[in-house]
């Protein structure tokens, strides 16, 4: 697999100390899920359902999702970070579940940007497991502490990483 670093001085050290981070640009984040889309045609899996872990992985399962022609995605909500580099004790699937009955018998594929404890997708695997044919995952990034090592991932780093959608604050 072929990647692009992208070329941002936000993936320097900075003259203030800070610490040095992974920035994934809009153009970029197009870049990656193609290559990641194409990974898993590569491999021959053809998912049947595409399931997004929001809010993170919204936009990378949308992405997939069209490129590997799925029409049927879902989502699952899954709190665990409360801010940078904090989180919850455990991984919480809030409501609405998805319907096992949706799931069952079928090959997934679980999406979510960044694969950072690996909790969350940990989390989602394990309720998606014993219902559906085939489950993978998939991630734009893998960090090295991942408790899941994911089938597909386009990136690994031990870097934060600023994504284009959730590095500005809110506007409320």
């Amino acid at each position: 697999m072929t990647t692009i670093e992208p070329e941002t001085p936000a993936n320097a050290e900075a003259a203030s100390g800070e610490t040095p981070r992974e920035v994934l640009t809009w153009d970029l984040f197009g870049t990656a899920s193609r290559e990641l889309a194409t990974q898993i045609a590569e491999d021959g899996y053809r998912p049947e359902i595409v399931l997004a872990i929001a809010r993170g992985g919204l936009l990378p399962a949308g992405a997939l999702a069209y490129a590997l022609e799925v029409k049927n995605v879902a989502t699952i909500n899954v709190e665990f970070y409360t801010g940078v580099e904090e989180r919850l004790a455990v991984p919480v699937m809030l409501p609405p579940v998805p319907e096992v009955v949706d799931l069952a018998g079928a090959r997934v594929l679980i999406v979510d940007d960044v694969a950072d404890t690996g909790r969350t997708l940990e989390v989602v695997y394990e309720f998606c497991a014993a219902h559906v044919a085939e489950a993978r995952t998939a991630v734009l990034y893998e960090k090295p502490q991942s408790v899941v090592r994911c089938e597909y991932v386009w990136r690994r780093t031990d870097r934060w990483i600023n994504f284009p959608w959730s590095t500005l604050p809110p506007v409320l």
